[in-house]
């Protein structure tokens, strides 16, 4: 097997099933993009062992997948299995992941001595410092929640969240409360009898300006925000 190949790898019922792809296409494939099977494979051969060559047959690949098309079994492969990533990929990965981490931390999380969102830099110079190890596949938002316990000992960190007192024209009322919903908790809503609209939301500091963003495109400036206190 060649080095610049990565295996493709599921078991079902103790069987084997492996696939040579192409390292970035097959990751890329993984994560669900627009990628053609024919661009991740490195051979249509499905493999019980690939690094021996012992190939699968095709009644075991009709009873397990209902099909016996090597594109079509190598797809499944793909997506339900696992994914050998070369040191350069994990590398990629954990670096991104790092970036949506502290992109969360910094959005979520206030300095609780002064109300502020902590500086990036500041928040990347910490997960140094804790030594955090991170998950490249696992999702950002979940091992934000691990992380931010580690980090709490050398950075004091307060989960913040801003009510803002939302009123929109009639006119943009319904697309309005649908892009609350989608970007702020709404914790009361009140319909006017002019179809306008008064809602109670509550954001993240970080994601204030993006919602007031957002409400005054869809408004044209029509939209009226207080804080509440």
């Amino acid at each position: 097997m060649s080095s610049k190949f990565t295996v493709g790898r599921l078991v079902l019922d103790g069987e084997r099933f492996e696939v040579l792809v192409n390292p970035d296409p097959a990751l890329e494939f993984k994560m669900g993009k627009p990628v053609s099977i024919e661009k991740v494979l490195a051979s249509d051969v499905i493999y019980s062992d690939a690094s021996k060559g012992l190939r699968a047959s095709a009644e075991k690949l009709r009873r397990y997948f209902k099909t016996d098309v090597p594109s079509e079994v190598a797809a499944e492969i793909l997506r339900r299995g696992e994914l050998q990533i070369t040191a350069e990929q994990r590398r990629r990965l954990i670096d991104e992941k790092r970036r949506q981490i502290v992109a969360f931390i910094a959005k979520n999380y206030v300095d609780p001595a002064t109300g502020l969102p902590h500086p990036v830099t500041r928040i990347e110079q910490a997960l140094q410092g804790a030594k955090v190890s991170i998950d490249p596949f696992k999702p950002a938002e979940e091992q934000a929640k691990a992380v931010i316990e580690r980090l709490r000992a050398i950075l004091p960190l307060k989960m913040h969240r801003v009510k803002l007192r939302i009123r929109v024209p009639p006119a943009y009322a319904g697309q309005c409360l649908n892009t609350l919903k989608s970007m702020a908790e709404v914790l009361q809503s009140q319909w006017g009898q002019d179809g306008s609209l008064t809602a109670l939301v509550e954001v993240p500091p970080g994601g204030q300006q993006a919602l007031l963003d957002r409400l005054g495109s869809i408004t044209k400036g029509g939209v009226q925000v207080t804080v509440e206190r």
